[in-house]
């Protein structure tokens, strides 16, 4: 097991299946030491989460509990203001200065990197692990300046992410899981029949809270 530790950010509202089974995928695949998720309390680049900051942390712990490698971290939830990746990335790396950190990014929050926060320095604090369905093409609808930065960082081997601690951009192709956050919150805004689709596309863990707290009724 190398020393690698991948990152995963969202908003989670809710986390399902589909986000569970990337992480242990992604782990699996490049022999990450775990994957820590990181639940965004103030999501900078979308609209408001339906559940409360304190509920979709709840159900983040509940759907990875009991799963070997998968962690959760609260910072982005205590910490005020935007949850800025590059901030959290800031404190990871000044937690520990020489451990390899791997941001787990799908490919079309990569297309859109470079309207993130401080993008460019993002490479200063991790390596960048991009996935995508089998067969997805990179290269193609790359605009610059990511381009340029594609061109510096890519490594077609993934052993990249041991050799730095930082600054490489690497791809995994993964299952593709066609379930969408906000198909499942349409589907509960019809009440128990909502519940009853959804059943399968949720951990029953996090399906049980959903019902129990009746969120996005």
């Amino acid at each position: 097991m190398s020393s690698v530790l991948g990152l995963l950010g969202g908003t989670f509202d809710p986390i399902h299946c589909g986000h569970v089974e990337l992480a242990r995928e992604v782990r699996a695949a490049l022999d990450l030491s775990a994957v820590r998720i990181i639940p965004a309390g103030d999501p900078p680049h979308r609209a408001a989460p339906v559940a409360t900051a304190a509920q979709r942390l709840a159900m983040v712990e509940l759907a990875v509990s009991g799963i070997p490698g998968l962690e959760v971290d609260a910072r982005e939830i205590h910490r005020a203001g935007p949850s800025y990746t590059v901030a959290t990335l800031e404190e990871l790396r000044s937690e520990a200065p020489t451990r390899p950190l791997a941001l787990i990014v799908g490919a079309d929050a990569f297309l859109g990197l470079p309207a993130w926060r401080r993008w460019r320095e993002l490479f200063d604090l991790a390596h960048l692990i991009v996935v995508a369905r089998p067969g997805f093409s990179f290269e193609r609808g790359l605009a610059e300046p990511l381009a340029a930065e594609w061109s510096r960082r890519f490594r077609e081997d993934a052993t990249a992410l041991t050799d730095e601690a930082t600054g490489s951009i690497v791809t995994q192709a993964i299952t593709a899981h066609p379930i969408s956050a906000s198909a499942i919150r349409a589907q509960l805004g019809r009440g128990n029949e909502g519940v009853a689709a959804v059943r399968g596309l949720l951990p029953a863990a996090v399906l049980a809270y959903i019902d129990r707290n009746q969120l996005y009724r």
